[in-house]
């Protein structure tokens, strides 16, 4: 009943009037930017990131809250219309997605993902809002050995699950933890990495490595094929906008399975939501090959409703999981992380303590944000593709434009520009060799902690490293990390033989 009574206090303040608009605007701008090919509700925070710090916080969160979801509606809507995912998370809603536009039922392809995110994100909040203050009590257990193993499960997991190449999901996040590491050591107060510079004595602002990373990176890597990449072939509009009886029977159960396929997902390191999409997918495919007549391949209904469900169950999920244990399961949850920290507040049991407004507010804007996307996207969908009517040239432009008044509004440093330019040309390089991203913003943002929770626990054990392993709960993490790869190396291998045969 606790949880009740503070999610009604929460409705509370979202339905204050302005807190209202920055709804609406974050849906709107999500759904927005997660409609053009090749970004994503990720660039999106990241955009907005710098321009948000003279919003009161609740207001700020509620926007990032409304932009995460809305991405995500956005990243299907160009995966059905035109067969360009916005996000690895979109990709598995091509397969199926795509044939159905193609077969002249886009409208009702685009009525089902929307549904689908609608009862993935909506049962995800319902849990969470139970959920979540049960696990922030539970990390009130937490000392420097379980943040360090929780840190390092982060890590490994997301590294090696989210490339096809551990290396390069090594390689990314040993650069993430490298950026975490740039200035003065608060414990020995020595220089690390400036180079003399005074400019980086305070560190490389996660601002600065966010926008650089995944947005002027990715203009970059547009700006280098733009003219080699052949523009998507549309759908036109045309049918009814709604599922029928028989069309909502069959994807109902596809959209129920999805959901308790995405929901672990969203307190596992795992990278986001590619994982869970993929794996929705294909329970749906294995099911459908038992039927008599099996519709995948020709656009089948259940091979788009589940990965649209299973892909907002994680996201939901995964801001339970941000606010009650401050761990990022994926870039676009790093950012946000970044953001809590930039306006001085950490994700966890004391956050819940200390900020129950905030924190019941931004829970209590997630079931709005569902009903407000389902509006704005179930109706309109198709009217979205419009945007890809504004030439490239322009919209890369002005978002390099945004990138550099962002960074130079929250410094009024030259400096940080240049250190923008650099590092986006790392996240162009990382790019163009298929380095993944979410580990470099994962180690960036962890790194810090990990670092602190290994030396306050040296410090406290007298240099003894068996504290890092002592009590169950790091034993637990580390028991969970070691399935986790080797679940991903036996996923791995059986796609080697595979690909051999």
């Amino acid at each position: 009943m606790d949880s009740l009574t503070n999610l009604m206090s929460g409705f509370a303040g979202v339905f204050d009037p302005m807190n209202l608009v920055w709804v609406l605007v974050g849906c709107f701008l999500g759904t927005a930017v997660g409609v053009l090919p090749g970004l994503g509700s990720s660039m999106a925070v990241a955009l907005l990131l710098p321009m948000t710090f003279a919003l009161d916080p609740t207001a700020a969160f509620i926007m990032f809250a409304g932009v995460y979801f809305g991405g995500m509606f956005g990243d299907s809507t160009m995966a059905i219309l035109m067969n360009t995912p916005g996000q690895a998370s979109a990709i598995a809603s091509t397969f199926e997605g795509h044939k159905m536009a193609k077969a002249g039922r886009a409208p009702q392809a685009l009525a089902t993902a929307a549904i689908g995110a609608f009862v993935g994100g909506m049962i995800a909040s319902i849990i969470v809002v139970f959920l979540a203050p049960k696990l922030a009590d539970f990390s009130a257990n937490f000392g420097p050995a379980e943040f360090f193993a929780l840190a390092l499960f982060a890590f490994v997991a997301t590294s090696s699950v989210v490339s096809d190449s551990a290396i390069k999901g090594l390689s990314a996040l040993v650069i993430g933890i490298g950026l975490a590491t740039v200035g003065i050591d608060s414990i020995s107060g020595s220089e690390r990495f400036t180079f003399g510079v005074p400019e980086m004595f305070d560190g490389i602002s996660l601002v600065t490595v966010t926008v650089a990373v995944l947005a002027l990176g990715e203009v970059f890597n547009v700006a280098a094929r733009i003219r080699r990449d052949p523009k998507p072939e549309g759908i036109g509009k045309g049918g009814r906008p709604y599922l029928s009886l028989a069309e909502f029977k069959e994807a109902l159960p596809a959209w129920l399975r999805g959901t308790g396929i995405g929901l672990p997902f969203g307190v596992i390191p795992a990278g986001g939501s590619e994982i869970p999409t993929f794996l929705a997918y294909d329970v749906e495919r294995r099911l459908d090959r038992r039927r008599p007549d099996p519709q995948f391949g020709k656009g089948a209904i259940k091979g788009l409703a589940a990965p649209e469900a299973a892909g907002n169950a994680t996201t939901g999920m995964a801001m339970g999981a941000l606010l009650s244990l401050g761990l990022p399961i994926s870039a676009t949850a790093a950012i946000m992380l970044a953001a809590f920290q930039q306006y001085g507040m950490q994700p966890g049991p004391l956050l819940f303590e200390r900020r129950p407004d905030l924190v019941w507010a931004l829970l209590a804007s997630f079931f709005l944000a569902m009903v407000v996307l389902l509006i704005i996207n179930l109706p309109f969908a198709q009217y979205w593709a419009k945007l890809l009517l504004i030439p490239a040239p322009y919209l890369y432009a002005g978002i390099t434009l945004f990138c550099g008044l962002g960074v130079y509004a929250t410094s009024s440093s030259t400096f940080d520009l240049w250190l923008l330019l650099g590092i986006a040309l790392v996240g162009f390089v990382m790019r163009r060799h298929g380095m993944p991203l979410a580990p470099l913003m994962i180690g960036m943002v962890l790194g810090p902690l990990a670092e602190t929770s290994l030396r306050d626990g040296l410090l406290a054990s007298d240099g003894d490293y068996s504290i890092l392993v002592s009590g169950p709960i790091p034993i637990t993490i580390y028991l969970a990390l070691l399935l986790v790869i080797g679940l991903t190396l036996r996923q791995k291998l059986k796609s080697r033989k595979a690909a051999d045969v």
